[in-house]
């Protein structure tokens, strides 16, 4: 534990170079380097500690709460979602390295004072994670949201920025609000906020049903459960591009963790409606996340809705754990569990290099709307071809790491009817549809984005100009890819690597020895005889590839055939202005199908007259049906409640006094009555 703290302490170090050297040249050089140092410590660490199946390490702080101190410990669990950050860290950082000198001396908007956040940020996600009671765990929860509130307010000369940022931090600071309570009703009438004592004494009934939706409430506004999600489409586009893709791809990540923690640590044995609660949130989660996505023509704004529809499979998946350990089926339990880790490690890969890749697009062209990319398969190359691994790989096509993470939730959805419930069976049904529906709309997704993007021809002077990145971006873009094949491939060895913390959270036991084959075959018991070889599927789709190249090569003509592009029988006058979808049009069916119920989208059509030479315009509107019925109603309330309580700054001496005295008859009663 002392080693792990001494790389933690190294991050508030690089944070405090940061500040003292501001102004120097080499200060990116050194603070981005030590980052990478530190949060490769972090995940060396995790990943010798999930291999050699060490104990559990503990330690107290002589600080926090006085006479207890500040509790922290490092389990199977913490270790896994250790490894998740500290490889998030060093991708970050040597992506950030390479970005923010790109930025200083380019034509784009400079990244801001990010410097001192950044190594805060990773420091704070690292400390929820090693936090082993309530106090020591909210002071790092909010210290992580601050972090990560400050680096977005790096970009304030942006207009949109400050706006995303206050909204960020009410967010933010509701969902603590709500894991307060939570961790309250924990602790109970004993007062005592360590988790070793939460696991002893857990609560139950009403009070357990209570913390339940508090902690979906609280881990849910961070993770971005809809409707809670409103600041997430915001908030991770204003950052810059290797802060985004740490919000996004390990940020969410911590609140999952606390998900985890609670519902199936400290709460005890679970009940199946907690489960399917989970089910349910993840299910319109994910499916209103890739919708969401859908109508972005933002790059960012688009990679973050997507992160909105993996957050709800992982939830999906976790609700599925709770409603099998509930029904005291383990193995099964474990199967879900193993299917969610999973899922947290891919989608921190994929999402992480495609947030790159929106920052690497950025540095090139200087914009993030899509309308006005194109072409650059041909202008940046190694970006091009590494964003199309993670497109596939977030698509969920084999032999991606995406691909495994959905076939092993599928294998435990397909296991519904060892459930004694009808009214579960059913409804994982339904959940399992919904999974589908995402995964399909996911995959037509990401297609508008890299065919937009990437493919085509240029539909601006800045994408016509575009070059590739500089090798610090591209390496940081590379590691993860690869990593994407890799994992998709080889799998199970990741999934032994988190086996203890999967049956220390459902409680089942050592696996039968049938439950994994060897390493290159995922042949989970519970998987009703599937099984998975990557190796034997990328040798069966390069084949295929070969083959099909051949047949072309064979069957078509080598000659090069030049002719201009069909403009609809009118001549082209800007040779920009191509005749080409756009982003808005290739999503039109797709809109016009889910949009005008889900989201009251209108699209509007400006067609001119014969003999006009005004070009024709499509305008697209559309309401997030969160703020229409959720946050827009509630300002409103809290507006006439603000109104309503202005009035007391107008009181005489006497009317305060009295308050002051009713206030404290109140609390008297209520300790009276509260006592046992």
């Amino acid at each position: 534990m002392a080693f792990l703290l001494a790389a933690i302490l190294f991050l508030l170090v690089m944070a405090g170079l940061a500040v003292a050297a501001r102004r120097k040249s080499w200060a990116g050089t050194a603070v981005y380097g030590g980052t990478a140092a530190a949060c490769g410590v972090i995940a060396l660490w995790a990943a010798v500690a999930l291999a050699g199946r060490s104990a559990p390490v503990a330690l107290t702080l002589p600080m926090g709460i006085p006479w207890i101190g500040a509790h922290l410990r490092a389990d199977g669990l913490s270790a896994f979602f250790l490894l998740v950050v500290g490889f998030g860290g060093v991708t970050a950082s040597l992506f950030g390295w390479g970005y923010e000198r790109a930025h200083a001396h380019g034509h784009a908007a400079a990244a801001g004072p990010v410097l001192p956040f950044f190594p805060l940020f990773l420091a704070g996600m690292s400390l929820v994670l090693l936090a082993d009671d309530a106090f020591t765990f909210l002071v790092s929860w909010e210290f992580m949201s601050l972090a990560s509130w400050l680096l977005v307010l790096s970009t304030h000369r942006e207009s949109e920025t400050p706006d995303a940022a206050r909204l960020y931090l009410v967010m933010a600071s509701a969902g603590t609000a709500c894991l307060l309570l939570a961790f309250g009703l924990l602790a109970g009438g004993l007062g005592d906020y360590r988790f070793e004592a939460i696991r002893a004494h857990a609560p139950h009934g009403g009070a357990a049903a209570l913390t339940v939706l508090l902690v979906m409430l609280g881990a849910g506004s961070k993770a971005g459960l809809v409707p809670l999600h409103v600041w997430l489409p915001l908030a991770h586009p204003a950052a810059p591009s290797h802060v985004s893709a740490l919000m996004s791809g390990v940020m969410t990540k911590v609140a999952v963790y606390a998900l985890v923690r609670v519902l199936f640590d400290l709460l005890g044995e679970p009940v199946w409606w907690w489960g399917g609660a989970l089910m349910a949130a993840g299910s319109a989660t994910a499916v209103m996340g890739v919708l969401y996505a859908l109508m972005q023509d933002d790059v960012k704004r688009l990679l973050a809705c997507s992160t909105i529809e993996n957050i709800g499979v992982i939830v999906i998946a976790l609700g599925l754990a709770l409603v099998f350990k509930a029904s005291h089926t383990p193995v099964i339990a474990a199967l879900a569990l193993s299917a969610a880790l999973l899922h947290v490690v891919n989608h921190s890969l994929f999402k992480g290099l495609l947030f790159y890749v929106a920052g690497a697009v950025l540095t090139a062209t200087g914009s993030r709307d899509l309308n006005r990319l194109g072409g650059l398969i041909h202008r940046m190359p190694t970006t091009a071809f590494l964003a199309l691994v993670g497109a596939a790989a977030i698509s969920a096509l084999p032999p991606l790491n995406g691909f495994v993470g959905e076939w092993l939730l599928f294998q435990a959805i397909l296991n519904a009817p060892a459930l004694p419930e009808w009214s579960l069976k059913i409804g994982i049904a339904v959940v399992g549809a919904a999974v589908a529906l995402a995964a399909a709309l996911a995959a037509a997704c990401f297609v508008r984005f890299y065919g937009i993007a990437f493919l085509g021809r240029p539909r601006s002077a800045e994408a016509e100009r575009a070059g590739e990145v500089g090798s610090a971006m591209r390496i940081g873009m590379v590691v993860p890819a690869v990593l994407c094949v890799v994992l998709g491939v080889l799998p199970t060895p990741l999934i032994r690597l988190f086996e203890p913390a999967v049956r220390a959270m459902v409680d089942a036991g050592p696996f039968d020895d049938r439950a994994y084959q060897p390493w290159i075959w995922l042949s989970p018991t519970s998987a009703i005889g599937n099984s998975y070889n990557g190796l034997v599927l990328l040798a069966v789709i390069a084949a295929l590839s070969v083959v099909l190249v051949l047949v072309i090569h064979r069957r078509a003509s080598d000659r090069v055939r030049w002719s201009t592009a069909w403009g609809c029988g009118h001549e082209e006058p800007d040779p920009l202005a191509v005749s080409q979808y756009s982003a808005s049009s290739f999503a039109q069916p797709i809109r016009r199908v889910f949009g005008g119920t889900v989201f009251a989208a209108r699209d509007r059509v400006e067609m001119p007259e014969p003999g006009d030479t005004r070009p024709a315009r499509l305008t697209v509107t559309w309401t997030d049906p969160a703020w229409a019925f959720l946050f827009t109603p509630l300002r409103r309330a809290v507006d006439w409640l603000t109104r309503q309580a202005d009035v007391l700054q107008f009181l005489t001496i006497r009317s305060y006094l009295t308050l002051m005295f009713a206030a404290l008859v109140l609390v008297l009663i209520l300790v009276a009555v509260v006592r046992p």
